[in-house]
């Protein structure tokens, strides 16, 4: 398909009402179709793997595109370049978590960027960089407990950020590693009982809401191991 037809299409795909809702949730309407992300993966489907489209929707600035965009682009060709020409581009908490969730945690650089981002000043490059140990946490089933250390490292330290998009990531970041295993679960427990005890009502936050689901029954015994016959 060429670019003035997936255009066409996501027009078609709009609902001004819907997009003009978005706004309440940090999205700005002025750049949104209002289309859900179902109607999005199933043009995407259709589309296919394709680069070059996947440029242009992302040059578009269209809010829906640039998703579409990260849908249909490569994650293996992926440079580390354009990587960080998009993550400047980031203007919004959706546009953020899906493009890190679908694309930038599939590329070779996810890890590398997880910590490069989180030490970054601007808000959504910031909240990339947590999103991606988040998402790193669940998907990266090769990892070892050793390789998410840094980044419990870098929650513990940024856990001070009062910006709401950033620590619902920071907190995010230190669930999802604390949900892994056992063993991290133990880590993740103690950075979090750690950043409870910080001076920042932010850091309380990220602590106290992570320390409920990190230590509820029900994870407890998702993560106990199984007694043997």
């Amino acid at each position: 398909m060429q670019l003035i037809e997936v255009i066409a299409e996501l027009k078609s795909l709009g609902d001004p009402e819907s997009a003009a809702g978005m706004a309440r949730y940090g999205i700005k309407s002025d750049r949104a179709l209002g289309i859900s992300i179902p109607k999005l993966q199933g043009l995407a489907k259709k589309i296919g793997t394709n680069r070059k489209l996947a440029g242009q929707l992302w040059s578009s600035a269209i809010h829906e595109a640039r998703i579409l965009a990260c849908m249909i682009e490569d994650p293996q060709q992926l440079t580390e370049a354009q990587l960080e020409r998009w993550v400047k581009d980031f203007d919004s908490w959706d546009l953020c978590d899906q493009c890190c969730n679908r694309l930038f945690s599939k590329t070779a650089f996810g890890r590398k960027k997880a910590m490069a981002w989180s030490k970054r000043s601007e808000e959504f490059v910031k909240r990339a960089g947590f999103v991606l140990m988040a998402v790193l946490a669940v998907h990266d089933k090769k990892a070892t407990d050793r390789q998410f250390e840094p980044f419990l490292n870098r929650i513990k330290k940024e856990a001070v950020d009062d910006r709401n998009f950033v620590k619902k990531a920071v907190n995010w970041a230190l669930r999802q590693i604390g949900k892994r295993n056992p063993a991290l679960n133990r880590k993740a427990i103690a950075v979090a009982e750690d950043i409870q005890r910080l001076e920042s009502r932010a850091a309380r936050w990220v602590a106290n809401d992570a320390l409920r689901e990190l230590r509820h029954k029900k994870i407890q015994k998702r993560l106990t191991p199984k007694a043997g016959p």
